[in-house]
């Protein structure tokens, strides 16, 4: 190995650039002088200096992981367990929310069923929980139940229908929001049960609905489908009701009237 001695402070920081390009080593490329600086000053050796440089390269490219598999849940809006207010809403447990946030429903495969009426922030768990999940390593799709329906009808179409299947197959956790809040046809219903018969106890599946499982009749108008649906998505799985009374609409009240 070539040892390179003597090098000016200028050259040694040219080489240590030149050489992160080389490697793909972006963040110690950037905090580089930073970290070394910082190293001076509190009189750290080589090699507490060399893991300073190692960790924060970690770090970061755990961060970036991080982000592109939450841009490729395609959330709609970003939504955090930190900004719910469990305070408006008493029907949801924050110990039971703070359990799942672990993601072991995740590794396990178990679905996820969060019920409620409009407004009573069943959405924002489903979207808060799968951020989750994207940030503890899994592959996560959001997408809307009716939106799901059309893409697997146009594929069936186009002949593609086990392509597509296999793709959403092929997620940790697929997050179904506003499932309920329109009819499907027979078509569309038994397509939708294909993705989650694919999904069945190897992957998780997490809903959110404004129906209660009684009401899906209206959604799943085949009664013997609807059962089997209902029994896709909630064998061992953990089931969240939200409540019925609208805590956005009891703020906006709030402000108007203050």
């Amino acid at each position: 190995m070539t040892r390179h001695r003597g090098l000016t402070e200028q050259a040694a920081d040219a080489a240590v650039d030149s050489a992160c390009r080389l490697l793909r080593l972006p963040t110690i490329r950037s905090q580089f002088t930073e970290l070394a600086e910082a190293a001076a000053r509190d009189q750290m050796t080589y090699r507490g200096f060399l893991a300073e440089l190692l960790m924060a390269e970690c770090d970061d490219r755990a961060r970036r992981r991080s982000e592109r598999r939450i841009k490729a849940a395609a959330f709609p809006r970003d939504k955090s367990l930190r900004t719910f207010d469990f305070d408006a809403n008493p029907n949801v447990d924050p110990a039971v929310v703070h359990t799942l946030a672990t993601c072991d429903w995740v590794r396990k495969g178990l679905p996820l069923c969060l019920i409620g009426d409009s407004g009573t922030g069943k959405s924002h768990l489903l979207i808060a929980l799968g951020t989750e999940a994207a940030m503890a390593g899994f592959r996560v799709r959001y997408v809307l139940a009716t939106k799901l329906v059309n893409e697997l009808v146009e594929a069936a179409d186009d002949k593609i229908l086990a392509k597509t299947i296999a793709r959403y197959g092929r997620v940790d956790v697929l997050c179904i929001d506003e499932l309920g809040y329109m009819e499907l046809d027979k078509r569309g219903a038994e397509l939708l049960f294909q993705v989650l018969t694919e999904r069945e106890e190897k992957a998780s599946v997490a809903i959110a609905s404004n129906e209660s499982f009684s009401g899906w009749t209206k959604t799943f108008t085949d009664p013997r489908l609807c059962a089997a649906i209902v029994d896709r998505i909630t064998f061992g799985g953990n089931i969240i009701e939200t409540g019925t009374d609208s805590y956005r609409l009891a703020q906006t009240r709030a402000r108007t009237q203050s």
